[in-house]
């Protein structure tokens, strides 16, 4: 199974203006764990995601006054969506994180979490298990 079968296209852009209080509202209302950041200023791309508000929460920082852009991840691993979901997987072990987007021609078309990699895994090893028991 690829990376486009298993990845949300819903893709919350951010700018790195936005509070972290903002993000939370945007990212809880599109039910995303992770929101890309936009900077226009650099052309980049970067990602926010829930454990970075949750991070800066625990670190007792305000919400209201803490920024996405101070809280982005901009060292960004992006996936194709031709890759296989053992390398979306691989890519995320080898660097200790739970979100990819997805990059085609340049633009963002969507986000792999780890959480979507279960969902397509899991299916597939229930059939086979049913199918050894079954046999």
């Amino acid at each position: 199974m690829l990376v486009r079968d298993a990845m949300s296209t819903v893709v919350l852009t951010i700018g790195p203006a936005h509070t972290l209080r903002q993000a939370a509202r945007l990212m809880s209302a599109r039910r995303v764990g992770a929101a890309v950041v936009h900077d226009p200023e650099t052309s980049g791309l970067g990602i926010l995601t829930e454990r970075d508000i949750l991070n800066s929460l625990g670190a007792g920082q305000d919400p209201d006054r803490e920024t996405a852009g101070t809280h982005t991840t901009t060292d960004v691993v992006f996936a194709a969506p031709a890759w296989t979901l053992e390398e979306a997987a691989e890519a995320m072990t080898h660097g200790g994180f739970r979100h990819l987007i997805v990059l085609d021609s340049g633009g963002a078309i969507g986000v792999v979490s780890v959480r979507d990699i279960i969902r397509c895994w899991a299916p597939a090893r229930h059939r086979a298990t049913a199918a050894t028991v079954a046999g």
